[in-house]
């Protein structure tokens, strides 16, 4: 078996505190670093190596505010009150769930002050392989690569659709082509908190050959 290198703690270190960052400072964030997070994005995975996707990076104080109008729409009109409703998710407590809500209530209240929004596109082109919810699903992997090279430049970012719930009206404000459709939004900045550990279990999310059946490999792992 391959010894682990020397490089490979700060690879998991980086991986796990990649928490989503929703409170952002005003404070500009340089093109340059804005330029390693899009040149990250494009080392993601695509299917047939065709990348169909597209990167629309937002700083016009007026577009987002125009946008920042929807998602507070769909998260006061559909998310807020199913969150605020329901138990909180697996592995999290009522205090800890409390706390990402009023983190993802400043989010929408101030979505419009982040510096940067990048929002993940796909081309269908009109094709089968762009419009199936299956292949037009990997258009999120780009996403999570730009996420992690945030988080190793000290910036603070979260991944959200909230908007895609009036796609039809963010296409049209962003001059988007019938063909091109939004995927994801992060807003990015410096973060106003910390970065810490993702406190995420896998004991009951992974299978073995089966859903349902153990993996054994947790047992001595």
């Amino acid at each position: 078996m391959p010894e682990a290198t020397s490089n490979d703690h700060g690879v998991f270190e980086i991986i796990g505190t990649t928490r989503s960052m929703r409170r952002l400072k005003l404070d500009p964030v340089p093109d340059a670093l804005v330029r390693k997070i899009l040149e990250a994005a494009v080392c993601a995975p695509s299917g047939g190596n065709m990348q169909r996707w597209g990167f629309l990076v937002i700083t016009d104080r007026k577009v987002k505010e125009e946008v920042a109008v929807y998602y507070r729409r769909a998260w006061e009109e559909y998310v807020r009150p199913d969150y605020r409703s329901g138990p909180p998710p697996p592995g999290s407590s009522p205090a800890r769930f409390g706390r990402m809500l009023d983190a993802a209530q400043y989010l929408s209240d101030h979505l419009h002050e982040a510096p940067i929004w990048i929002i993940a596109c796909l081309t269908t082109g009109g094709s089968v392989w762009g419009s199936s919810l299956y292949w037009s699903g990997s258009s999120i992997y780009p996403v999570q690569n730009m996420l992690l090279a945030a988080r190793a430049l000290g910036l603070g970012a979260t991944l959200t659709t909230l908007i895609l719930r009036y796609a039809d009206e963010v296409k049209s404000m962003l001059g988007l082509p019938p063909d091109v459709q939004p995927y994801a939004l992060l807003p990015i900045g410096w973060p106003m908190g910390r970065f810490g550990p993702v406190r995420r279990a896998i004991d009951n999310v992974v299978y073995g050959v089966r859903w349902g059946e153990p993996y054994r490999g947790l047992d001595s792992a």
